[in-house]
């Protein structure tokens, strides 16, 4: 018999092909569609769909009425404020069926997407990016970049627990919560005490 160790809500629908993390949490109203895997650690809110056929990594935390589509990766530590919208069609149509367009998303480890932000599809979020709350994004974000708007502008850099860096003649900053040190060369930033090569 088969042990389970992730909880699922009783008012939660699971189909029979998909794969769950242990310790993940997946609360009331929720739907995991056929051929989707979700990693350990994860939490979803309220009102939250998943699939069919997407990947979510580790200790990603999904906030209530998300809805992630087929051609969205997730990789590890993501954060998914509440309703924000994710897109996989670049001009759908009601009465044309285009499942054989369905565009990727990637977001790549650790970054955040802010409450009612949309994401259009095709696009990639680099490592640690910060979303600002209502903003469409609509091409690739830089790792580490702060971005807000619509469209999406970059207005900053953040570090990887998320506060705003402010650089010196150097170029150099120190994020003040976490002691890290960073540094921008040619409009790429880098991690100085991981050795993170997060550069697009």
């Amino acid at each position: 018999m088969e042990t389970i160790s992730y909880f699922v809500h009783e008012s939660s629908y699971l189909d029979k092909n998909i794969a769950i993390g242990k310790n993940t949490k997946i609360w009331h109203f929720s739907h995991i569609l056929n051929g989707s895997s979700i990693g350990e650690n994860c939490s979803f809110g309220q009102n939250c769909v998943v699939g069919p056929n997407v990947s979510i990594g580790n200790g990603v935390k999904v906030q209530n009425n998300v809805s992630i589509y087929e051609g969205v990766e997730i990789e590890d530590d993501v954060f998914l404020g509440p309703s924000m919208v994710f897109t996989n069609v670049i001009n759908p149509r009601a009465f044309i069926v285009r499942r054989n367009e369905f565009k990727k998303t990637l977001l790549k480890k650790g970054c955040s997407i802010g409450a009612n932000a949309t994401i259009i599809c095709g696009i990639s979020i680099g490592e640690f990016a910060l979303i600002g709350s209502g903003s469409v994004v609509n091409k690739d974000v830089k790792p580490y970049a702060l971005m807000v708007g619509v469209p999406a502008r970059q207005i900053g850099w953040v570090s990887k627990s998320g506060n705003t860096l402010k650089f010196d003649e150097h170029g150099e900053a120190i994020d003040i919560f976490e002691g890290s040190r960073y540094k921008i060369i040619d409009d790429k930033i880098y991690n100085l005490d991981e050795k993170d090569v997060y550069a697009v």
